[in-house]
């Protein structure tokens, strides 16, 4: 049996959750999210007594005894976490670029960077993900989405990672580099 899986989902105040079939829709203060919950999974809104309230959760579990449904189980539980989570807080991922005349700005909605290429990196920012600079090197992605705004900060540092040597490149705010040496003479 799964330990996560097992884990029943806490719905915070302020989030309306509701259950269409295998359809999960989720919505809080920072907007709405939907989530397929696969077939091989069963899901359900039960409340649980405390000392002095009721809570409200998410209760899921597989439906036959495969193999692929236990697979399976606990990783809804943690989509159904990421989307109980993501309408309440949202997700945030820091960048930081690093090296001499290396620099990025915002034109709108496109984030425009120089990274020592012959030509300027021009990246459009998908829908339902928020870009901010800070300065000329930080760059912060958020939204509500936990796959789009780790998708997005991944192409972000995909265009030109951190190499080992000088370390110049775009890397995640608590990245380390492993450094190497260089050649000796």
């Amino acid at each position: 049996m799964s330990r996560i899986g097992k884990k029943p989902v806490t719905i915070p105040d302020g989030v309306e959750l509701s259950v269409n079939g295998q359809q999960l829709k989720a919505k809080g203060k920072l907007g709405e999210l939907v989530l397929d919950i696969h077939d091989e999974v069963s899901v359900k809104i039960e409340e649980v007594a405390n000392d002095e309230k009721t809570d409200k959760v998410v209760v899921l579990g597989p439906k036959s005894n495969s193999r692929f449904a236990k697979q399976i189980w606990p990783t809804m539980r943690t989509l159904v976490q990421n989307v109980v989570v993501g309408v309440t807080e949202g997700y945030s991922k820091k960048l930081e670029i690093k090296g001499v005349g290396l620099r990025g700005n915002l034109q709108g909605n496109t984030l425009v960077m120089s990274l020592g290429f012959s030509h300027e990196v021009r990246y459009d920012v998908p829908e339902g993900v928020t870009v901010k600079m800070d300065g000329q090197t930080n760059i912060e992605v958020s939204g509500i989405d936990k796959q789009k705004v780790g998708q997005a900060a991944a192409k972000i540092r995909g265009f030109k990672p951190p190499e080992p040597y000088k370390g110049k490149g775009i890397r995640y705010a608590d990245e380390y580099v492993v450094r190497k040496e260089g050649k000796k003479k």
